[in-house]
């Protein structure tokens, strides 16, 4: 790999995950185009972080199944709107049973769109789809696209898969409560790291990711973190208790996994890793 790994190298990475998981015959999803998204160099990438796929995969596969679970519950509790923040290479509104009713607001950086839209230019979304080019972490542009994207709204679910991690604590938090400040918005769905999984992450990942790939957010009470700006965890799913469940982790993973799990509000050193629904507080 001649560079480093960016943003755009990591959504890339995370869809040869997802291309890998939709050929098993008992894929607990399908997404007939994580292959064309991930292109040659989400390959190149994923080859440099993770040489053994099949045995690294399944982190990326669990957070992706868990989120198609969490949007269909959602919909199932009457929701009209979702807004996804930092969508990426997300396929969703081509690929799950949406209603053809439901607004789906997609926001990213310009090169994100502009590189998703040329590949899905000759796909149909299942919903009405909106995609937008924003810098979420610049304020005011991120709270006018939401503004905008929840608009018309009355029961919004808000997506921000894969990003807290790169963001720093007071980026986090003015993204909670910009998210809470809707009044539409009911549910909150990201995926969290322990302080350990951070550092064991960090130290994989040296010398082949660059500035704009680092992680740097795990917070040490976990999912209590977000309640004093609005929002209550309502759904909170293990990464590795869901791989050991449908079996996506080698025996060694399941022997690891018979030792009691961290608490979801002091998750420390050990590892741990999360996907969590938030319901407006």
């Amino acid at each position: 790999m001649e560079t480093k790994a960016n943003i755009m190298d990591t959504a890339r990475w995370v869809a040869v995950y997802r291309a890998l998981e939709t050929v098993r015959p008992d894929a607990l999803f399908r997404d007939p185009f994580a292959e064309k998204l991930a292109g040659e160099r989400g390959r190149e990438i994923a080859k440099v972080m993770t040489p053994d796929l099949a045995r690294s995969s399944w982190p990326g596969i669990m957070r992706t199944k868990l989120i198609d679970d969490l949007v269909e519950k959602s919909m199932a509790e009457g929701c009209d709107r979702v807004i996804n923040l930092a969508a990426g290479l997300d396929a969703r509104p081509y690929r799950l049973a949406l209603p053809s009713t439901l607004t789906w607001y997609e926001a990213d950086l310009p090169a994100m769109v502009e590189e998703k839209e040329r590949a899905l230019a000759r796909e149909t979304p299942r919903c009405n789809l909106i995609r937008e080019q924003v810098d979420l972490t610049d304020e005011r542009a991120r709270s006018a696209f939401l503004d905008r994207a929840s608009d018309g709204a009355s029961r919004t679910l808000i997506i921000s898969e894969g990003l807290l991690p790169y963001l720093e604590d007071h980026q986090a938090q003015s993204l909670a409560r910009d998210c809470a400040a809707r009044p539409s918005a009911r549910w909150w769905v990201v995926d969290l790291l322990s302080p350990g999984t951070l550092k064991l992450m960090r130290r994989r990942g040296r010398g082949t990711l660059d500035a704009t790939a680092e992680l740097k957010f795990a917070p040490e009470n976990g999912v209590e973190y977000f309640e004093p700006f609005g929002w209550k965890p309502s759904d909170v799913s293990s990464l590795l208790r869901e791989a050991v469940r449908t079996k996506r982790v080698s025996l060694f993973m399941r022997l690891c996994a018979l030792a009691p799990e961290p608490p979801a509000n002091r998750p420390g050193l050990r590892p741990w890793s999360a996907v969590i629904r938030y319901a407006r507080a």
